[in-house]
């Protein structure tokens, strides 16, 4: 009798696990909310749309760090970033929060194979025991030939000089599946078929790697772009009245060869980089596509939930930056799309949501409780009304910057060891995109204390267990 209790109970939890819903997880390095779905008619992203089209489109998203480490520690920990933790993209989950259940974790525990392709944490070996197989990662070039050559050629003496990265952007004579992200699309497609009849729900993270430096991309991506349609930002200066705090060096960009190690880049390079960006967002679309594509054939889009995230913004000459690595708009805005069995799709919503926030609507999504670490709130019920009233609020921070973002304003604090020392203010009503710092001007002092005791408060607190 003992034994048939038993069996029924496994048999219970076999049945329940097998009608969990599947989880298609898609992150793209670097993706800025430059897509058509977003509302920019200029980029060629069909398969994203398509997602969108289904799916939930959250115009308000943002970033917790906006560097790729810290920010998926933070997001696969559901775990705030602080002065001294989830600081740089080396960041690593699980030995900057020991203890804590990352996602993969918490879904293995409950049942899930767990499976990660391309970079979903930074470390491949990050949170390896929440992984059911070990993360892969494709072997194959970053760069073609040419490139290569160069670096292998390059003296000794120059180890250290631009060119040990080869070029910043350049039209790849590989194909599509030759590239990394091409056989990560190629990998989970394979994942997907044999995961269709194992009986099990499964969590499926496909981590693409452009459009991240270098701008590498087959021709016909390129070709998307004619040169001669290709503007710079409007705003290719710097903010009236910014700090020096706000503004980087770009760093990242200026390891690349030709790339000047300081000052502006020429606009013919400006011009390049911006058209080999949207090169590659075209190419990792496409390749997107070819897994839902998949997916829609092996009739799992029904019982699958599909997120796509982008681990931050990134800056194409705005303000007269490149790259991340800043408090602005540019850097903490990501585009987030969720498409669930049994949500009306085609939707957008504006409430502000922080990429903290996946862990717990996951959770909610697939019926599994949620850790008492996690600091994330569920945005489950803006899935299911996109109109509800939500956050007042989505906190971030870069450096030694700490910013907010409301519905209408944005403010950033700079400290060092002995407090505040420069902040800005933008009112998105009249300047969304960051041109004029209004934090010092007459009339600004209110909204100025209001929003930085919003900001105070309501970041992650340093030191003790992180959950505090």
């Amino acid at each position: 009798m003992k034994f048939l209790f038993s069996f029924v109970i496994l048999a219970l939890a076999a049945r329940a696990a097998s009608s969990s819903p599947n989880i298609l997880m898609i992150a793209v390095d670097d993706l800025r909310p430059q897509l058509a779905c977003y509302g920019d008619t200029n980029i060629k992203s069909p398969h994203i749309d398509r997602l969108a089209s289904g799916g939930i489109l959250f115009e308000r998203a943002y970033c917790m760090v906006p560097t790729c480490g810290a920010s998926r520690a933070s997001l696969m920990t559901s775990i705030r970033p602080s002065p001294t933790r989830f600081v740089t993209h080396l960041a690593h989950a699980e030995q900057e929060v020991p203890g804590i259940t990352t996602l993969n974790t918490h879904l293995k525990q409950h049942g899930y194979t767990t499976l990660s392709n391309g970079k979903v944490f930074h470390h491949a070996d990050d949170s390896a025991a929440g992984w059911s197989e070990p993360a892969w990662r494709p072997g194959a070039r970053t760069q073609p030939p040419a490139a290569d050559k160069a670096k292998k050629t390059a003296p000794a003496k120059k180890k250290q000089a631009a060119i040990e990265r080869g070029a910043p952007y350049q039209i790849s004579p590989l194909s599509d599946d030759e590239l990394p992200d091409g056989q990560i699309a190629q990998r989970t497609i394979d994942d997907l078929r044999r995961l269709k009849d194992a009986g099990k729900p499964f969590f499926l993270a496909a981590g693409f790697l452009k459009p991240h430096l270098p701008f590498v991309a087959p021709k016909k991506y390129w070709d998307l772009y004619p040169a001669d349609t290709i503007r710079l930002p409007i705003n290719y200066h710097r903010p009236k009245d910014a700090p020096d705090a706000a503004i980087h060096n770009f760093g990242e960009l200026r390891a690349y060869a030709g790339v000047p190690k300081t000052g502006p880049v020429s606009d013919e390079m400006a011009l390049n980089l911006i058209r080999g960006y949207n090169a590659c967002v075209s190419f990792t679309d496409a390749q997107i596509g070819k897994v839902l594509t998949e997916l829609d054939r092996l009739g799992l889009t029904d019982n699958t939930i599909v997120v796509l995230w982008g681990d931050h913004g990134w800056n194409l000459g705005e303000h007269t930056l490149w790259c991340k690595h800043c408090c602005f708009e540019t850097s903490m805005r990501v585009p987030l799309i969720v498409r669930a069995p049994g949500i009306k799709g085609g939707v957008k919503t504006m409430g502000l949501t922080e990429l903290i926030d996946l862990y717990p609507s996951l959770c909610e999504l697939t019926g599994l409780p949620v850790p008492a670490h996690v600091q994330g709130r569920s945005f489950v019920p803006l899935l299911k009304t996109p109109t509800l009233p939500w956050k007042e609020q989505a906190i971030g921070r870069f450096a030694a910057g700490d910013t907010i973002r409301t519905a209408t304003h944005r403010i950033t604090e700079y400290s060092n060891a002995n407090g505040p020392v420069a902040r800005m203010l933008y009112d998105h009503r009249t300047d969304a995109g960051e041109n004029v710092n209004v934090s010092e001007q007459p009339g600004s002092a209110a909204i100025v204390e209001s929003l930085t005791n919003q900001l105070r408060t309501g970041k992650g607190k340093d030191g003790g267990p992180p959950w505090r």
